[in-house]
């Protein structure tokens, strides 16, 4: 059995789910099921694994006691055996509604089919019986009921609590399923399927609709994806069924460890579906690394063991586009209203752990260095807004601009301007002269006035600029604020010790460069500066990244030499978040950057910046990355303090990552040579 293309979510560890609403016709067994089957061959066609129906789907939910008929719970089981002959050929695991007798009693059940057999029957474990909801009347509570086996489609077929559906193959995945008000209740049954294993868990429902309930719904279904480290995916009943005393709004949703992937329009009049690729491998990578969730399996094991129902699942062959949102900039969201709410959230984690450094160091003055560039003006908002805070002048923030022998004219003059502009005590250091006198001592050619600029020249110019903040530090009794930021530590794009790595405090640490950006652009547009201010930080981010280090007519471009930080951030999040294989993040890099049109870009992002990247340039600059990250370990285990900013993860050695120095990435380029083509 072959794997999947590079170019098929399913080769990365996804698998792809959908929730579906067919339109009901009541007491109508035979064509629920003709109904069913419709939207079963088209999530084949789509290449869907797994489809989630309402709940009570084959008869309807509200036909009261007709429910307990034996000539509808007899075509019902008909339409079962339908359901079966007429999947053989059809690869996803569908799970209807039905109603099914057991012992004498009946009871609201969930059916599992795929390719042509029953795999198993999960009865609802709550029943609602209060305001409009009588369950009771007609249904045994499914709680407690395990260890079963009902016949059906001429099968014997596992029945109870305690059944999770396994797929094996290429692409393994396990199913848990619960009904309705299961996830309405203080312990919802897919809270022990997911400690059991289950990554899926599918809940079929009948909700009715009222004002305000569908967010209480996706609240649940939210929340619980998020708790159980899971996908949910939620089908609830819609078109058909009866109006009498409800209404219905067939309300479809799939979530993902607590985020939304896909829903429908509700109140649809006729059948509707969605579908929506969920990373079941991401899934198990969080629960592996989320010590707390392995408590809890060891700390409340099933009562019961699950019986495993196993069923081949082969996913289709050839590329599959990625059916789900990746954000081109996972530091920055697309959506306006959310990159806002981050934005606000990282410059007030910044500007409350500088004020607070600042408070207990019992000092009153802050020295900065100032370039011009992205990193070192929004260090200084920051130092701005801090002493602010602590009600100390503005006046007490030493900043100073340190030019040296490639300082634009354009960034000097904007260093200047904003150190003005924000009240900071200004002046001017020229580093030139000990930078020559230092290359001198050194013998290096430059100080025989060579024009050699090799990492030496540059080096001591970094280290020098660093050395002055010290000393003056010292003589004023102040502290030193940093200016470099998480992707430059990732990348290892600093001065060791003595050089741009050192500080006292550093409120970018946690900080990506393309977070950078934005972070400049909130302070812009916040009300909190004049219009001359905002004008100038806008020209300061439309500046070229680059060190200024190297004398000559053309820019020294970091992203000629590091990559571009669009994509290195992306790599970095994937990598020290999720820990993904490099193929994985490559192909994740390559959905979402292949074509500029597609997808959504954060607010304020220039024209220029939107831009496409094939595979083989997201593969080039993803090796780099990988050796670059692993050789610069060293600077990111003695880096000073400051504040995790973002989910995404931070690089101290004191937090989020820890690593030896000495690791080799061999293994990843290895892996990303051998899965990744081109």
């Amino acid at each position: 059995m072959g794997s999947p293309s590079f170019f098929s979510p399913y080769r990365h560890g996804f698998v792809r789910v959908a929730a579906a609403v067919p339109k009901v016709k009541l007491v109508d067994p035979a064509r629920n099921a003709r109904s069913v089957l419709d939207l079963v061959r088209q999530g084949h066609d789509q290449g869907v694994a797994v489809m989630a129906f309402p709940e009570l789907g084959l008869t309807g939910y509200s036909i009261d006691d007709l429910l307990q008929q034996d000539v509808l719970l007899d075509a019902v089981e008909a339409a079962i055996a339908t359901l079966a002959e007429e999947s053989q050929k059809l690869s996803p695991l569908f799970v209807v509604g039905a109603p099914l007798r057991d012992g004498g009693r009946l009871y609201n059940t969930a059916v599992a089919i795929q390719a042509g057999k029953v795999l198993g029957v999960v009865p609802k474990s709550f029943l609602p019986n209060y305001r409009e909801f009588y369950e009771r009347r007609w249904f045994t509570p499914g709680a407690g009921v395990t260890g079963r086996t009902l016949r059906l489609a001429g099968q014997a077929v596992p029945f109870g609590t305690d059944v999770l559906l396994r797929a094996e193959g290429p692409a393994p995945f396990t199913v848990g399923i619960e009904i309705c008000e299961d996830v309405w209740t203080p312990n919802p049954p897919s809270t022990a399927q997911a400690l059991a294993g289950a990554e899926i868990l599918l809940n079929l429902s009948a909700s009715n609709i009222t004002i305000g309930k569908s967010e209480t719904r996706r609240l649940l279904c939210a929340s619980q994806s998020s708790r159980a480290i899971a996908a949910y995916v939620y089908s609830a009943a819609g078109a058909g069924e009866s109006s009498t005393d409800v209404a219905w709004d067939g309300h479809l949703d799939i979530h993902e460890m607590g985020a939304l992937l896909a829903e429908t329009e509700r109140f649809s009049t006729g059948p509707t579906w969605t579908f929506a690729d969920v990373d079941v491998a991401r899934i198990r990578q969080e629960r592996m690394r989320m010590g707390s969730f392995g408590d809890a399996m060891a700390l409340a094991p099933a009562a019961v063991p699950f019986r495993i129902a196993a069923f081949d699942f082969t996913p289709p062959a050839g590329d599959l586009a990625l059916a789900r949102a990746v954000e081109r900039f996972p530091f920055t969201p697309s959506d306006p209203a959310r990159l806002r709410e981050n934005c606000y959230e990282a410059y007030n984690i910044q500007v409350q752990g500088l004020a607070r450094r600042l408070e207990a160091s019992g000092l009153k003055k802050l020295v900065i260095g100032v370039s011009g560039g992205l990193d070192s003006t929004q260090a200084l908002l920051v130092a701005a807004k801090a002493l602010d805070q602590l009600s100390l002048p503005r006046a007490n923030i030493l900043a100073y601009t340190l030019p040296g022998f490639a300082t634009s004219d354009r960034t000097k003059d904007n260093a200047w301007a904003l150190m003005r502009a924000l009240g900071a005590t200004a002046a001017e250091l020229d580093i030139r002269p000990a930078a020559t006198q230092m290359l001198k001592d050194l013998g290096h050619p430059f100080g025989r006035g060579e024009p050699v600029y090799d990492v030496t020249f540059e080096n001591v110019q970094a280290g020098l600029r660093t050395d002055y903040l010290f000393r003056l530090a010292n003589h004023n009794a102040a502290l030193v604020v940093g200016t470099g930021d998480l992707s430059e530590l990732a990348l290892g794009w600093c001065t060791y010790g003595v050089g741009d790595h050192m500080s006292h405090y550093n409120p970018n640490c946690g900080a990506a460069k393309t977070l950078i950006q934005h972070l400049i652009r909130f302070v812009a547009h916040s009300g909190d500066v004049d219009a001359a201010t905002t004008a100038l930080l806008e020209d300061i981010l439309a500046t070229e990244i680059s060190p200024e280090l190297v004398p000559g007519e053309q820019t020294q471009a970091t992203e000629s030499f590091v990559g571009p930080y669009a994509l290195q951030d992306f790599n970095l999040y994937y990598l020290s978040r999720y820990g993904m294989a490099p193929s994985k993040i490559a192909f994740l890099a390559w959905s979402a950057w292949h074509d500029a049109d597609a997808g959504g870009w954060p607010v304020g992002l220039p024209e220029g910046g939107r831009r496409a990247y094939d595979l083989a340039e997201i593969k080039k600059w993803l090796e780099l990355f990988l050796k670059r990250f692993f050789a610069n370990q060293f600077k990111r285990s003695a880096v000073p303090n400051g504040p995790k900013i973002s989910s995404g993860g931070a690089l101290s050695p004191r937090g989020d990552w820890r690593m030896p120095s000495d690791a080799s990435a061999d293994a990843w380029l290895a892996e990303l040579a051998t899965n990744a083509p081109g």
